[in-house]
């Protein structure tokens, strides 16, 4: 079992930047591919990025590919998402996750869901 906390969400204008965080306890970190998922109003959850057990291998959204970058402390337990040149439409609750067995770039492949944190990008 693994607890997923995430922070650092909050109001942007557009092009700018936020960092979230993903804080995590429980079993051993390093034992879960992790990642982030996102739910704008009215819409589906979506895949974000998601990042391999050891980090060497990322994956991206094509709609946030070079401006998101995902990465991983294994020492801090941490999973981290660097969002830059924001804009409206990527305004959404953003969900850490975790995987087991599976790099979770898909819903049916996440183990864990974290509470949810809210970004909201202005225009």
């Amino acid at each position: 079992q693994v607890q997923l906390v995430e922070s650092g969400g909050g109001l942007v204008q557009a092009g700018g930047s936020l960092r979230l965080s993903c804080a995590t306890s429980g079993r051993t970190f390093s034992s879960y591919a992790m990642g982030w998922f996102r739910q704008a109003p009215g819409k589906e959850r979506e895949f974000v990025s998601a990042i391999s057990w050891g980090g060497g291998s990322t994956f991206y959204a094509g709609s946030v590919k070079g401006r998101f970058t995902i990465s991983r402390d294994n020492a801090k337990n941490t999973v981290d998402l660097q969002m830059n040149s924001l804009k409206p439409e990527d305004t959404a609750v953003y969900y850490c996750v975790a995987g087991v067995s599976v790099v979770p770039t898909a819903k049916n492949n996440v183990n864990y869901w974290g509470q949810g944190t809210l970004v909201t990008v202005s225009s």
